[in-house]
């Protein structure tokens, strides 16, 4: 049996066409680890990495020895730099790093489809006709919400191509967000 959504007006009413899925799309065994690897990826990658301490090395402070060797009674020490010293530097301190790391183009394909997959699952993906608004207005893009009976839930809206009113309008909304379809990822 093929998998069907009925086709939806932005007002909410049906237009009594039906959609079909594909079934190597929305109809897959979810791969959750795919998944998890995936959205790790995404917010690795959104980490600044701006993060730093100084070393002894690069404190500022004068390369004299403290105090003598021997015959103080006390740990022999050569430099105030040193991180036992109060003001002295960091042990192997945070540096700024890179944190993105490479995922397998089909793996990330997988990670996808198991995514919608479980949209599918869920009974959570509606398919629009069409969305467009003749001017940016935040209002009406929260009638819309409520004409989808969507007003309290996170949503993703996933547009064809750019229209801007659209996006202006659900921009200060905070559970809402618009992409276009080439920007689907599956941590959205």
């Amino acid at each position: 049996k093929k998998m069907e959504l009925a086709v939806l007006k932005q007002n909410g009413e049906d237009t009594g066409r039906k959609i079909n899925l594909s079934d190597d799309i929305f109809a897959i065994e979810p791969n959750d680890h795919a998944i998890y690897l995936d959205v790790k990826q995404y917010l690795a990658a959104q980490r600044q990495g701006t993060h730093k301490s100084k070393e002894r090395n690069e404190i500022a402070g004068s390369t004299k020895k403290i105090k003598k060797q021997k015959g103080t009674g006390g740990a022999r020490a050569g430099s105030i730099k040193a991180p036992n010293f109060r003001g002295g530097g960091r042990v192997f301190g945070p540096r700024p790093r890179d944190y993105s790391f490479k995922l397998n183009k089909k793996l990330k394909k997988l990670a996808r489809k198991s995514a919608l997959s479980y949209k599918v699952k869920e009974n959570s993906l509606l398919v629009l006709e069409s969305v467009a608004f003749d001017a940016p207005r935040t209002k009406s893009y929260v009638s819309f919400l409520k004409d989808l009976s969507l007003s309290d839930k996170k949503t993703l809206l996933v547009l064809p191509e750019n229209k801007k009113f659209v996006y202006l309008s659900s921009r200060n909304l905070p559970k809402t967000k618009v992409i276009t379809v080439d920007s689907v990822n599956t941590y959205d």
